[in-house]
This record gives structure tokens, sequence and C-alpha cells, in this order.
């Protein structure tokens, strides 16, 4: 041998007995008391950390969803609701951005921080299910999970309720275990909470009502002052809200039933499997990867790892079906096939427009629902194998998010809705608001679709009014437009441009009607150009 290969040897040996220390202390970091929840925690952080970056990347070229902006909008006042939504999404959107700026990296932070407390959330959820080494196969089956990361780059409340639901399933584990009358409350106070996000979490709120109904231990829970406590306290939580519902005639729900139901039996059909082929194919990702990290664990590794984890792994070397709390189990089985197969069934039945992002919140049981299976062996090698698939992918696709975003932009150059040079206006417009009135831009109007990215881009960041529609954020007022002026944003090929166009008439008729063009460049490249219909009524003198 040669001089030269011995110390590679060495080397090559040192940085294998590194590599087995870590994945040793990875493995007992994730079963042990006292290491476990900070293990959970600093993966949370770093998924957040990475995929922030990864959608800044992603996103270089495109403006914030409007959904995103609307959020903001929201955060400006703490109101008991927004025209057509429950007010939480708005409460933290206004919380996060009395720290960061309005800036389009600070609203993908934020969407990441949402999944990451989502995350461990879910864990705290699997340990009162199944035991602390499945807890963790869970958590990264979450984290690759596409509603976890790629998918959810945009804030809005269907990504809240992957905080508020996992809370609410948790409140319920823990009443349904304990059956006190605190447990009642703590649940009775996440029910609300999930309320306040998006009246949406019904579909999880019948399903939980259901499994305490189906499970074979109900008598005990019912017999128990829990769930009496629970409804009672999610009901008295939830008058301020159910006020304003009063206050603006309730029409949110009216909203949501004029804007979601549909004529065409054909057509809600084709959208019911679109909604459950889209959810199918998001589940399949974090399904197989797990399924390959537990067929890349040989026999003779779990031998071997058997020898410094022995303290860790004794309490699953008595068999498979150790690890699994049956009871609970059950309950988080029978959620899961209700708000998988119910909603569905009820647009069908219903003739109900479904969303595919109304799934979003509704699968996230799913991982914890096939871990808990009792017969599945999961053995403490598979926890490091999931680890690495996540962080190769999550690099990986770090790495190439700048040639992603510029392979969709080629793909998609004429695509206004994704690449429209929507904060280019904003800005615009606010310069020639100042040109003309040397005062704030206050009140933007028309449809959201249009003006949303005027709230969050122009540097006076106006209020939104949507005046043709039953709806509004009550962030401002129709005296509010007349007292401040306006700039109207409208969509000239918006088929709603008459009734606009008759409200302006009637509140500004010597508004200046001007037509604007905009276009991005990016990275040296074209974006689309976009022509906007724009109505300048100035202040009241």
């Amino acid at each position: 041998m040669s001089t030269t290969s011995i110390p590679s040897a060495r080397a090559r040996v040192r940085t294998r007995v590194r590599f087995d220390r870590f994945r040793a202390w990875l493995i007992a970091s994730a079963t042990r008391p006292e290491a476990r929840l900070w293990l959970v925690i600093q993966l949370a952080i770093l998924h957040a950390v990475l995929w922030t970056f990864i959608l800044i990347n992603l996103k270089a070229a495109q403006d914030v969803h409007m959904d995103v902006a609307e959020a903001w909008g929201w955060g400006q006042k703490f109101l008991w609701g927004y025209g057509k939504h429950p007010p939480l999404s708005g409460w933290v959107a206004g919380l996060w951005f009395t720290v960061f700026p309005a800036t389009d990296w600070a609203t993908y932070a934020l969407a990441m921080a949402t999944v990451g407390v989502g995350m461990v959330i879910c864990w705290l959820l699997a340990l009162r299910v199944v035991d602390a080494r499945r807890a963790f196969l869970v958590v990264v089956m979450i984290a690759l999970y596409p509603i976890f990361n790629f998918k959810g780059f945009k804030y809005n409340p269907d990504l809240l309720q992957l905080v508020t639901l996992p809370l609410l399933v948790l409140a319920y584990l823990n009443a349904f275990e304990k059956r006190s009358w605190q447990s009642g409350v703590l649940l009775g106070l996440a029910g609300a909470l999930a309320l306040m996000t998006k009246y949406w979490v019904l579909t999880m709120i019948g399903a939980i009502g259901l499994a305490a109904l189906i499970h074979p231990d109900r008598m005990r829970f019912l017999s128990s002052p829990a769930p009496w406590v629970a409804v009672a306290t999610m009901v008295v939580a939830m008058i301020p809200h159910i006020v304003w519902l009063a206050d603006v005639h309730f029409v949110p729900l009216t909203y949501a039933g004029d804007t979601y139901s549909l004529e065409d039996a054909g057509f809600v059909h084709q959208l019911v499997a679109g909604y459950v082929l889209h959810n199918i194919a998001l589940l399949a990702l974090p399904v197989a990867l797990a399924a390959l990290a537990m067929a890349l664990v040989p026999p003779w590794l779990s031998l071997l790892l058997r020898a410094p984890l022995r303290i860790v792994t004794r309490a699953w070397a008595r068999g498979p079906n150790m690890g699994v709390n049956v009871s609970q189990a059950l309950n988080v089985w029978i959620i899961q096939i209700i708000v998988a197969f119910g909603p569905p069934l009820g647009a069908l039945v219903f003739s109900i427009y479904m969303k595919t992002d109304w799934g979003i919140s509704l699968f996230f049981l799913a991982p914890l629902a096939l871990v808990a299976i009792p017969a599945l062996r999961v053995q403490s090698a598979v926890l490091f194998n999931i680890v690495a698939i996540w962080l190769v992918l999550s690099v990986a696709t770090l790495i190439a998010s700048p040639w992603i975003a510029a392979r969709e932009m080629a793909a998609n150059a004429g695509n206004t809705a994704t690449y429209g040079a929507r904060s280019e206006l904003a800005r615009e417009l606010t310069q020639a608001w100042h040109a003309r009135f040397a005062s704030r831009w206050a009140v933007v109007a028309g449809t959201m679709e249009s003006i949303q990215p005027m709230v969050f881009y122009s540097p006076d960041h106006p209020a939104a009014l949507v005046p043709i529609e039953a709806w509004d954020s009550g962030l401002t007022s129709r005296d509010d437009a007349r007292k401040y002026g306006f700039i109207g944003v409208f969509d000239p090929t918006d088929g709603r441009l008459p009734a606009f166009e008759k409200w302006v008439s009637e509140v500004a008729p010597n508004a200046e009607r001007i037509v604007m063009t905009t276009r991005r460049f990016t990275h040296g490249k074209a974006g689309p150009s976009m022509s906007w219909n724009i109505y300048i009524a100035g202040p009241a003198k």
C-alpha cells in the first residue's frame, strides 16, 4: 500500500465514523423525550428557511398571489370579519407585517412559517396516536407533502388551516382521552379558532362529531363533561364574530352560496374528479418516498444499529404491534375517511363547485393514518433515510430553482395571470396620484383580482373597495371613496366592466379615464404586457 493511500483511507474511516455517529444521534434525538421536541422544531425551522429561499427564486418573475395581498390588506385593521371570510388570517398577517416589510420574500416567509408551525403541531398530534419513532416519520412525511412546500407558497385561510385544524384534532384527541371539563374548554377554544379561519372548517368539526359517535368508546366520552363544555365554549367564543355576521346581514354565507352553487351536473362531476385526483396525486409523493426510505434499510443495518441504540429501541423490541394507541388511531382513521370522501360526495349531491385548494386542509392526517397501522414495522434506520431524502430533495430544489423558474417563464411567457406586471402598475399609479393631488392615495376600487396587488405594492397601500359585489372587506367605504377620492382599476376584458363603469359615473361623473399598459422585465426577459382601464377621481373639495 502506498504512503498516500493510508491518509486517504484514514480520512474515509473518520468520515464514516462521523456519519454513523450523526445517524445514531438523529435516531436517538427523535425518540428521547428530552430531545425530540427540539429536534422537530429544528427540522421545521430548517424546512421553513430552505423553502422560503426556494420560493423567492421560483417566484422571482411573479407578483404575490392576490390572496396574499388581500390578507395583507386585511391585517391593516383588526376587525371581526373581512367581507367573505372570518378574521384570523387577517389578524395573523397583521401581526406578521408589524415586524416584516410588505415585500415578496416576507410573504413567502410567512407561508413557510405557517407550515412550519403546522408541522410541529402535527408531530404533537402524532404522539397522541403513535410512539416517538413513528411520530418523527410522520412529520418528515408531512415535510415532503407538496402542500407543506411548493404548493404552500401563498398565505391565505386555506394555508392557515394547516395550523388550526391539526390543533383542533389534537384538542379532540386530548379531550377524548382525558374527558375532563378542562379538556373540553381547550377543545371548544380550538374549534372557535379554526372557525375563525374559514367556514370550511365545519367539515372537520362535523367529522370529529361523527368520529365521537362512531367510536366504540363513544359512551365514555359522551357521558363526560368534555364534549358539552366544548360546544358551549365554542359558541361563547364565537359570539363576537356572530354579532359581526348579523351586522353585515350574513353576507359571507350568502356569498358562498351564490358563488359555489352550480346547475351543470356534468361540470360538477368534472370538478369533483379533478379535486379527488389532485389530492391523490399530492399524497402519493410522501407515501412513495416513505416507502423508499423503508426499502433502503437492509436487514444487517437494522441489527448493527441496535447495539448503540439499545436503550432507545427497547420499547419496540417486542414486536411490530407496539407503539400504536389503537383507540386514538381509530379516531384518526374515522376522521380522515370522512373528510376525504364526505366533501366530494356532498358536492355531487348538492351541485357545489369545489376548488382543488380546498383539499389542502383536509389530508394532513393521511400520513399519520398510514403510519398508525399496527402491522407496519418502522425500523430506526428509516428515520435517517427519510430525513436524508427530504434534505437531498430540498437542497436540490434550491439549487435548481433559478433554472426551474426560467423554464416556467419561457413555457408560459404570455400568461398574464402569472407574469402580469401588477406591481409596476401600482407604483405608476401612486406616482400619478401624487403628481395630480400631492396627497396620499387612500382608496383603490375594482375587482379583488385587480386591486389587491395595488393595496400591497403601492407605497401608499390604499384600502380596497369592491363596489360591484354584495360583500366588502370593511376596510373602507363608498363614503370614503367620495371624500378622499379613488383610483379605479379594471381589466377591460372582464364582463363586469359595465357595472363598474355605472358605479364610477354615479360616484364621480368627472373622473379621468385613461388606459395604462405595463410590462415587467426579469433578467432581461420581457413578461407579457397588460392593459388596464384606469379611473382617477380626486378628493372632494
